[in-house]
């Protein structure tokens, strides 16, 4: 009776440690596979560059200017056309005309065109910095504006739109490749401004 009582007892004790052993193997194995380090750590984004051993950083505006391709910034604008106009002279659309609109006031001008209080309270003029500003997010630029574009995510779409714009009467001097962002180009708000320096896909309600 004894030995079967210690038999059944041993083996007992065998399973036991046999699958104590294999509980601990099987959880180092799934837990290693649990979390695999991604080949590529993190997502590229546009208009930043990556500094090995630092965090990334944004390529400078007046950087993306000076490489800007003026053709591809017009088939950019293409998109804006249902809602402005830009040739001298021609009338408002939904939003206002941009001729001439760097270096203009910002929501002054562009033959009575209605622009936003939310708009008009930002002051200062139509430089390049803040003309990338309002295309990379109207919303957050002038809370509060009639333009409900969500703005460019693209740096180089800001940067080639940018460049277009300023063929188109003003004709402005680009920043250097590694000048601060640019001043106001006046001080005083001027005739001519414009609430929407192109914004894609525009579709303004007035409120």
């Amino acid at each position: 009776m004894d030995d079967r009582f210690n038999t059944i007892a041993g083996w007992a004790l065998f399973s036991g440690i046999v699958a104590l052993g294999l509980t601990s193997i099987s959880g180092r194995y799934f837990e290693a596979d649990k979390n695999p380090r991604p080949k590529t750590m993190g997502h590229e984004i546009e208009g930043v560059v990556s500094s090995e051993g630092g965090a990334a950083k944004e390529v400078p505006l007046a950087t993306l200017l000076a490489t800007a391709d003026v053709a591809k910034g017009e088939q950019v604008f293409k998109k804006c056309a249902s809602c402005h106009t830009i040739a001298q002279g021609a009338a408002n659309g939904i939003g206002p005309n941009l001729y001439k609109v760097v270096g203009e006031g910002i929501g002054v001008g562009a033959g009575g065109f209605a622009f936003s209080d939310a708009l008009k309270a930002v002051g200062g003029s139509w430089d390049f910095d803040k003309l990338n500003q309002w295309l990379t997010s109207p919303k957050k630029f002038a809370n509060g504006t009639k333009m409900t574009f969500a703005g460019l995510e693209k740096a180089e779409d800001r940067a080639n739109v940018i460049a277009y714009l300023n063929t188109q009467g003003s004709n402005l001097p680009l920043p250097k490749a590694d000048a601060a962002p640019a001043a106001d180009a006046s001080a005083a708000p001027s005739a001519g401004a414009s609430e929407a320096a192109p914004a894609a896909s525009a579709s303004a309600a007035a409120k």
